[in-house]
């Protein structure tokens, strides 16, 4: 990195903002110090367990910070952890979570890698993305044995989330122990300078500076971001607990979600979600607590602001007139599917079963959640309400089927089939 740049104290101040924690903050400053001395940059590590196929704004808060580093000429390594991610994370877990094939976790790696490129600097000098199966599936028995004895049980069961589990007597499965190891053992690998993570992965990127150490290597710098709550403003934003919004959504999909988050999470939302500078963001909670303002007015600028983001400007502009014609005028999305459907359990299309269409139409995954749905009032044929779950119907013309305020389908006779 050039000499000439921005001083390791301008690029501490800079990294700092956002930050919740930094452990150690005295050593970020010598690497950076040594690093601009040097002429080279640090290695910036951020690890992402596969899990599910999509990338959220949550995730984004740490990949916004690497974007940071690349800015000030740093390299970052996003490592995919092919083979963490068939056990999971156990932070903040009270049971075992269910394990991932490995083809699983390798189909939503492919779509990490496509998303990627919606923050971070792609160019293969300033970004490296490696799956940690490369180190992994190269380990003997010995070396794995060589790895667990460079760590105790005893540090191991410090972390909260064990300890209660163990407290509670509750399950921990043997390969949920090794998670902190191999996650350590990936800094190791990339000689990482420094490792972003949540809040909730301290304990995971404190085992990584321990590994480094036993390995003779200089240990990283841990910075803790915060953590996002999701749409129901309660829990963290995940794809499990269906409360997040995907940075790879449709602009009418991210303007929808947003615009349905508590009114108490809009400042929060601009805080994390976005890059709105600090002082807009204290404006809008000096009007969000006066009188006078509508939360709804704010919330339709940050929805505006963070489809703008990922899909520019004039997306943003046509998912804002979409969503008032679907929510303020009655209207309709341009672009609804009409998708081919394989109706279940029906004879003809002389008599089809409301549930069978809405499960046969991709709006519900099974009878129960249809039926659900129904009750709820939350199903529409041609705009009006479906209110008996036993309502049957003949599908000879186009039928509009909606779901809850913004999934629409065109059922087009043409387009469906009966299941022999």
């Amino acid at each position: 990195m050039p000499a000439h740049g921005p001083t390791a104290e301008e690029q501490l101040e800079r990294l700092s903002q956002g930050v919740l924690e930094i452990i150690k903050e005295d050593e970020l400053l010598a690497k950076l110090e040594r690093a601009r001395e040097e002429g080279r940059p640090l290695v910036v590590k951020q690890g992402f367990d596969p899990s599910a196929p999509d990338l959220h704004l949550g995730h984004a808060i740490g990949l916004r910070k690497l974007r940071q580093f690349q800015d000030l000429g740093h390299r970052v390594v996003v490592v995919i952890g092919d083979y963490t991610g068939m056990i999971g994370d156990p932070s903040e877990r009270s049971e075992t979570r269910p394990r991932l094939t490995h083809e699983e976790v390798l189909k939503n790696a492919r779509t990490y890698q496509e998303q990627l490129g919606k923050v971070v600097d792609q160019e293969p000098s300033r970004l490296d993305v490696v799956m940690n199966g490369r180190w992994f599936r190269e380990m003997s028995f010995a070396d794995v044995m060589d790895l667990a004895g460079r760590y105790t049980v005893a540090r191991i069961l410090e972390r909260d989330d064990f300890a209660k589990r163990f407290g509670e007597q509750q399950p921990i499965s043997v390969h949920e122990l090794f998670y902190p190891l191999m996650q350590g053992y990936d800094s190791v690998q990339i000689k990482a300078d420094v490792e972003l993570g949540a809040t909730d992965q301290k304990f995971n990127c404190l085992v990584g500076r321990e590994l480094q150490k036993a390995y003779g290597q200089e240990p990283q710098i841990v910075m803790l971001l915060p953590v996002l709550e999701g749409t129901d403003g309660v829990r963290r934003m995940s794809k499990s607990a269906g409360n997040y919004i995907g940075i790879d959504e449709s602009p009418r999909e991210m303007y929808g979600k947003t615009m349905s988050i508590p009114d108490e999470m809009i400042v929060r939302y601009f805080e994390l979600a976005t890059t709105v500078p600090g002082q807009e963001v204290d404006a809008v909670k000096a009007a969000l607590g006066g009188e006078g303002t509508n939360p709804r007015d704010l919330k339709r600028r940050l929805a505006r602001t963070i489809v703008a983001a990922y899909h520019g400007e004039d997306a943003a502009v046509g998912a804002e007139e979409e969503f008032d014609r679907i929510f303020s005028q009655r209207g309709l999305p341009d672009d609804i599917p009409e998708p081919a459907i394989v109706l279940r359990g029906q004879e003809s299309l002389d008599s089809v079963w409301i549930v069978a269409l809405v499960v046969g139409a991709g709006l519900a995954c099974s009878n129960g959640e249809a039926r659900r749905l129904i009750q709820q009032r939350g199903i529409r044929l041609d705009g009006d309400v479906v209110d008996s779950v036993d309502f049957t119907f003949t599908l000879d013309r186009p039928r509009l089927l909606q779901a809850g305020k913004r999934r629409f389908v065109r059922v087009v006779p043409a387009n469906v089939s009966l299941e022999e």
